[in-house]
């Protein structure tokens, strides 16, 4: 069992600066504490994200950090030329020494999109157009590629990855047919829906594995949730009741700029949140009940809790995971 960490960098009242300095030295806990991997999300003009260019920041990471991987969930892919991308992820990689991961998607949002001139309804194909091309510049030395909506001659691809043949892929799945595409491609995921959700893709997802994979070892298979530690139960609520409304403003400031309804809707508050299984606040030991009730019913392997959000402080951040990794994760490994 390993654990990681899904971050949106959503906006709270610090200035830009002092926020990515924060945010920095949270990351830098996450790799003391002995962390798997740290996932972030990428968004566009919304205070959900204040990592628009996810390598940025991610170049920033792969210097303060040693052993923690790390990598973003997802690049939309319809906003890169695909020759971009592969520099990008050559750059992260070298510069952390192989400890990239890369998440691809289409884009979650339809809005997000539209900024940059790009149809959703031209999405899924030009996400499986771009995939297929960076492959290929991943794994060879001259790229020559003849798409819909992208054509190459002949470039030569004078960076490479540092893992090969190119770093490991994640995929967010949503659905059982999602969760059936990835184990037909050997990825590895992550889930943030609701439990019996969850369950349903993660029972296809081994079931084609098995069928498709052979003898390969099961991937890791990761639970997003919310997670606040504190001393007692009573102190991590009342954390976590302030700062997720915040969260959640952020998460919808879009949704209610354009007027559209989200696909993927997270509950209002914190007490509704916990209510259907996708957060949780309590002390060291609430925590890790809940986490392994978590894992069993989900049937995931790999934790990835969401501890920044909202308007908690650097402070509270800070114990809620050094909580978390002295006494909640050895229990969980222990058991």
């Amino acid at each position: 069992m390993e654990f990681g960490v899904f971050d949106h960098l959503d906006r709270n009242d610090l200035s830009l600066s002092d926020y990515y300095d924060a945010r920095l030295k949270i990351v830098e806990a996450y790799d003391r504490l002995g962390f798997h991997g740290y996932h972030l999300a990428e968004h566009h003009a919304t205070p959900l994200g204040m990592a628009p260019s996810p390598s940025v920041f991610l170049s920033a990471v792969a210097q303060r950090t040693k052993k923690l991987r790390f990598g973003p969930m997802v690049y939309a892919l319809p906003l890169y030329h695909p020759l971009r991308m592969i520099e990008e992820i050559c750059m992260l990689d070298h510069m952390s020494r192989g400890r990239l991961d890369i998440g691809f998607g289409r884009g979650s949002s339809p809005t997000e999109l539209s900024f940059f001139g790009q149809k959703q309804a031209d999405s899924q194909a030009i996400y499986a157009e771009a995939l297929e091309l960076i492959i290929q510049g991943l794994t060879h030395e001259n790229l020559t590629f003849d798409g819909k909506f992208f054509q190459l001659d002949n470039v030569p691809m004078e960076l490479a990855p540092y893992q090969k043949p190119y770093p490991p892929i994640w995929y967010g799945v949503h659905a059982p047919d999602s969760a059936d595409r990835a184990a037909r491609a050997g990825l590895k995921v992550i889930e943030l829906d609701q439990t019996a959700a969850t369950k349903l893709c993660y029972d296809r997802f081994r079931a084609t594995w098995a069928e498709t994979q052979k003898d390969k070892p099961l991937p890791l298979m990761g639970l997003g949730r919310f997670i606040v530690v504190a001393e007692t139960d009573a102190e991590a609520r009342a954390i976590a009741t302030r700062a997720y409304p915040r969260w959640h403003s952020n998460f919808s400031f879009l949704h209610t700029h354009a007027g559209y309804t989200v696909s993927h809707p997270q509950p209002p508050t914190y007490e509704a949140l916990e209510a259907d299984g996708r957060g949780f606040a309590g002390s060291a030991a609430s925590v890790t009940d809940y986490v392994r009730r978590q894992m069993k019913e989900t049937g995931a392997n790999y934790f990835v809790g969401q501890f920044a959000f909202g308007d908690m402080s650097l402070y509270e951040t800070l114990r809620s995971i050094d909580l978390f990794a002295r006494e909640v994760m050895p229990a969980l490994r222990k058991a």
